[in-house]
């Protein structure tokens, strides 16, 4: 049930390359760490946003091929941010994947 994106999710997530998706899922990611590092309430919110917007990337047929790889980053997202006392180098390896999906930002803006 999409609650935060709904303009997205009435068409606008479809006409984007995986690439723009997957760079505007990153946004979110990049809030979730940002407020979960800060211990900050908001941080509930930024990452509800970041699952939904995962959610519309999984539902998007054009992706098939790359679904595997989208449900990975989706599980590893949900495993750092729901049990990060379980990773050794919890800032490093939210840095890393916070990177990951900057690649993908930095991609959808070259291609404009």
């Amino acid at each position: 049930m999409v609650t935060h994106h709904k303009e997205l999710a009435a068409g606008k997530w479809l006409q984007m390359t995986l690439a723009e998706q997957m760079g505007n899922i990153g946004s979110e990611v990049h809030r979730s760490i940002n407020w979960l590092l800060k211990k900050d309430e908001r941080f509930k919110s930024a990452f509800e946003r970041a699952l939904e917007l995962f959610d519309l990337t999984l539902e998007d047929n054009r992706w098939k091929g790359r679904y595997k790889e989208i449900c990975r980053s989706r599980e590893l997202f949900c495993t750092m941010m729901l049990e990060p006392e379980s990773f050794k180098n919890l800032e490093k390896d939210l840095n890393q994947l916070d990177m990951y999906f900057t690649q993908f930002a930095i991609k959808s803006r070259m291609n404009r």
